[in-house]
């Protein structure tokens, strides 16, 4: 069943070139959702998004998903650098790490899991672009953040989640962290960009690699963020990138 959507038409938006085929979550990172709807809906702003989830689960359609909403900003995912023109963007109402960042409510979880279902029945988007704003801008965001339950959003069918077994995790030994160089790190920066991140193959373990390793964490491995590489780390790099490989494999990518 799709879900019930209230208009708040905002003006600030575009024209498309192509069809959406990325997701990008945000939470709202003010301090209440009154105050970021309004900002939303802000001709001098000039941000939007298509989609507001209210704590309470409602849901506010600002930006037709046809036109070109203005969440994203700068940033790149899979090579692609203008991530507003390809993607839907869905703002979560939480005051983020600024204002006293929390747990998303369930009523508003299972509100984001109808809404992201009932996107995906109208385009083509595939798991592995399902992403976090942190994602495709590692060194300037951290939404949705970490408390987000991305493995319960795979779990309903959206996205990806893999979780290693412990003998995967103590075979790749010896964590990487800033400094470090060498081919583990050259692999490290290599698999992150294969996923999708902006991050260039090659080079050591800069401050950019660090914080690109952090919003992998805050993704996929939010039990510890530290932006140094362990074996877990790794293990759930390689994991989600067979995955996404063989979501390409099967003509979805």
């Amino acid at each position: 069943m799709a879900p019930t959507l209230l208009e708040a038409p905002s003006p600030n938006f575009d024209q498309r070139r192509a069809p959406p085929d990325m997701l990008v979550l945000h939470y709202t990172g003010m301090k209440t959702g009154h105050e970021a709807v309004a900002r939303l809906r802000d001709p001098d702003a000039k941000v939007s998004a298509h989609y507001v989830v209210n704590e309470d689960g409602s849901i506010l359609r600002l930006v037709a998903e046809e036109r070109r909403a203005w969440h994203a900003g700068r940033g790149a995912w899979q090579g692609q650098t203008d991530c507003n023109a390809a993607s839907i963007g869905i703002e979560i109402v939480n005051p983020g790490h600024a204002f006293g960042y929390r747990p998303f409510p369930d009523d508003q979880i299972e509100a984001v899991i109808a809404l992201v279902a009932d996107i995906r029945s109208r385009w083509t988007i595939p798991d592995a672009r399902i992403i976090a704003h942190s994602d495709l801008a590692p060194e300037r965001k951290q939404d949705p953040g970490e408390l987000f339950p991305w493995k319960q959003l795979a779990g309903a069918g959206h996205g990806l989640w893999f979780e290693p077994a412990a003998e995967r995790v103590a075979a790749l030994g010896a964590p990487l962290s800033p400094g470090d160089e060498g081919m583990g790190v050259i692999v490290l920066r290599a698999g992150l960009h294969r996923l999708g991140y902006g991050l260039k193959p090659g080079g050591d373990y800069d401050e950019e690699t660090r914080l690109t390793v952090t919003a992998f964490q805050r993704h996929w491995r939010p039990s510890n963020i530290d932006g140094i590489a362990d074996g877990e780390t790794r293990a759930r790099l390689v994991g989600l990138l067979q995955l996404a490989s063989a979501e390409s494999t099967t003509g979805v990518l």
